[in-house]
């Protein structure tokens, strides 16, 4: 075999292997589970979170998804919306210290959501949409831990939280970013409407902040997947020019007398 095809066949094979990590890579960072919109003003009311879970296995479907709500700053009036083929349910737990609402004080709260009975196969992703009656404003952030299992019986546990200036952890739990400004970037009063607010303009604050809540679902999604193509993409034109440069030094090297 000439120098020149076994370099060839060397240059070969360390591209495929190094765009088999980079699609690898690329999969395992698409894996995660999150929730979506990934913030929300604090004390908004009415509102939507959707928690998206990706099956990151080969040869196993997810059976059962359990998401552990937190009860130092609860999320009140929580909802499941009915989930085609899954069955959910809910468990409470009496707060160590009642919430003060409008319509009274607050003692127990839902602190975990489990869903079976459905599958979620390789290649595919389940979102599981939770309504809220009012989310906390005590708050800059809620974590959501999620454990993830799998028709083999293992269990992924997304229970780990991001430090500030620290690498994302392996398996990052679902967070949302509670603000203190409302959708319209007017400060927030606690009850998810603007700052002044009067009692006829409730109404349609909560409508609204509803509605941009479901843009902001959708955006975040397109925002993610039109990101991760694009990281994903350039990863692989790097590929391709590592391919290049080991041909051109081939041939540099059969054209020396």
């Amino acid at each position: 075999m000439s120098p020149t095809s076994t370099t060839l066949r060397r240059t070969g094979t360390v591209a495929a292997l190094t765009l088999a990590g980079v699609l690898a890579a690329a999969g395992a960072a698409s894996a995660h589970v999150t929730v979506h919109p990934e913030s929300y003003a604090k004390g908004a009311t009415d509102g939507v979170l959707s928690f998206r879970v990706p099956n990151e296995e080969d040869t196993a479907s997810t059976t059962k998804v359990q998401v552990f709500l937190p009860t130092d700053h609860p999320v009140l009036g929580v909802l499941v919306t009915p989930q085609a083929g899954w069955t959910a349910k809910v468990t409470t737990t009496k707060l160590k210290k009642p919430v003060k609402t409008d319509d009274g004080s607050i003692t127990d709260a839902v602190s975990e959501i489990t869903w079976t009975g459905g599958r979620i196969r390789h290649g595919e992703f389940q979102d599981f949409d939770v309504a809220f009656g009012q989310l906390p404003d005590d708050t800059g952030r809620l974590s959501f831990k999620t454990l993830q299992t799998y028709s083999d019986g293992s269990v992924v546990r997304w229970i780990e939280e991001a430090k500030a200036g620290a690498d994302e952890p392996e398996n990052p739990a679902p967070a949302l970013t509670l603000t203190a400004e409302g959708a319209g970037g007017e400060a927030s009063d606690g009850s998810g409407g603007a700052a002044g607010s009067d009692a006829d303009q409730a109404a349609p604050s909560s409508a609204s902040s509803s509605e941009a809540a479901k843009e902001s679902t959708a955006s975040d999604k397109a925002s993610d997947s039109t990101a991760r193509s694009l990281g994903t993409a350039g990863l692989v034109v790097g590929v391709l020019g590592l391919i290049a440069a080991g041909v051109a030094i081939a041939r540099g090297r059969n054209a020396r007398p």
